[in-house]
């Protein structure tokens, strides 16, 4: 095969996944607009950033099937992809910190792991490439899971018997807790992997 039969064969970045990945980096100012809005108090508009935050969260599933399945993985996908999943869950650990949810340390812990790891992948991309582990599947589920329920507690709270949402409040502590220690475990596992790898890799 000639590099002008790869190229022609090389799909188009302007494809279904890649709209959705744009459509969910735009979301993100969106999002945090809405959730900050009213000191986040207002249990109407952090129904809004729950919907906005679970709707992008969906775009995010969607993309990535339909460009695995009909071979539409482009170079621009594989960058703005990532970057789209960090800005939305940096925007909702530091939407949810600024107004009085989480304490500073936990979006300090995530979000260190996960810039630094991403980094970290970028610099050694050439030599070894690590494919995502299941672990490192169940952190961002975790994740997603924890801060939509921290998000809709607000709306929750406005509608359900004070009983409820105390033991809603527990849950996404113990969901939360649990993916602050899966995001640890994951991220020194992955600098385990990586440096058993350079180790072996010339």
């Amino acid at each position: 095969m000639t590099s002008h039969d790869a190229a022609a064969q090389k799909p188009s970045n302007f494809n279904v996944p890649n709209v959705l990945t744009t459509v969910r980096i735009l979301l993100v100012p969106v999002f945090l607009f809405v959730l900050l809005a009213h000191d986040g108090l207002d249990p109407v508009w952090r129904l809004w950033a729950l919907i906005i935050f679970l709707l992008a969260m969906i775009t995010d599933k969607i993309d990535g099937d339909i460009a695995r399945r009909y071979n539409l993985i482009t170079d621009f996908g594989k960058i703005a992809d990532p970057i789209a999943d960090k800005a939305l869950m940096s925007a909702a650990l530091l939407g949810l910190w600024w107004i009085g949810v989480l304490p500073i340390w936990i979006p300090v812990i995530i979000l260190i792991r996960e810039f630094g790891i991403t980094i970290l992948r970028l610099l050694i991309v050439k030599r070894i490439v690590l494919p995502a582990s299941k672990g490192g599947k169940l952190k961002t589920v975790l994740q997603t899971v924890a801060l939509a329920l921290f998000i809709a507690i607000a709306p929750l709270h406005a509608v359900l018997p004070a009983i409820v949402t105390f033991w809603l409040v527990i849950f996404a502590w113990v969901v939360l807790t649990a993916a602050v220690i899966v995001t640890i475990v994951t991220g020194v596992d992955y600098l385990v992997q990586i440096y058993k790898r350079l180790k072996v890799t010339p």
